[in-house]
């Protein structure tokens, strides 16, 4: 992994202010400091090592510029990211594009077994996050467990390492955000610590927030725990 650079993090851009050149060559990344499927490209974009190549542009979901719409990602969602006269949206298609497109190391496995593994987990996150989040109007141990278990059963597949596919890769980054924010959710709001009797799923959390690439990511728990608050059990 590339080493650490301290980044000194843009302020938000909201409806009162001015866009950026945007198609003038320079790769952006569209954010929010906030939000998970944003946090996937960053975390990944940390990673590779790519701080002077690809350019964060925090966006402020609350109070969106008009022109970010009109001039950069019509649906109007982040993250996007605009490189090479184009703007590529969609956080697991962004990960792999900059994975595919840019230096650093690769995120994505050679071994044919790993790949197919990763294949599958990819094809199971978004499932894996509406289970959850259903589990929040129902019995959210038992659902929410049952989620929690199929992470702890995937990462004892490969152990050459702690993450899923051994060493970190785009599952990782996939899964890293809803888990992230999971866990400060279920133990503030039942106190259910989603790594109890799951050891793999605790050295993955662990070693994670080792990660020089993910630390600057995190989501600011106090604002999760009231935002899935008010979404989720008003």
């Amino acid at each position: 992994m590339a080493t650490p650079v301290q980044e000194v993090l843009p302020p938000s851009l909201d409806s009162t202010s001015e866009p950026p050149p945007v198609f003038d060559g320079t790769t952006r990344l569209y954010i929010n400091y906030q939000c998970p499927f944003a946090q996937r490209t960053w975390i990944v974009r940390n990673y590779k090592g790519l701080h002077d190549k690809i350019k964060l542009v925090p966006i402020d979901l609350q109070n969106r510029p008009a022109w970010y719409k009109e001039k950069v990602y019509p649906p109007n969602k982040v993250p996007s990211l605009e490189h090479n006269g184009k703007v590529i949206g969609e956080s697991l298609d962004v990960i792999k594009y900059v994975d595919s497109n840019f230096e650093g190391p690769a995120l994505w496995p050679d071994d044919s077994d790993k790949q197919k593994f990763a294949d599958e987990l990819l094809a199971y996150v978004d499932t894996f996050i509406k289970n959850v989040f259903g589990s929040f109007k129902g019995d959210t141990i038992k659902e929410a467990g049952a989620e929690f278990d199929y992470l702890e059963t995937a990462l004892q597949k490969f152990v050459d390492g702690p993450f899923f596919l051994g060493q970190f890769s785009l599952v990782d980054a996939a899964y890293a955000p809803f888990v992230e924010r999971f866990q400060i959710f279920l133990h503030e709001v039942l106190k259910y610590d989603i790594t109890s009797g799951r050891p793999k799923l605790a050295a993955w959390v662990k070693e994670l927030n080792n990660l020089d690439a993910y630390k600057p990511t995190k989501c600011d728990p106090k604002h999760l725990v009231q935002f899935y608050k008010s979404r989720f059990l008003a």
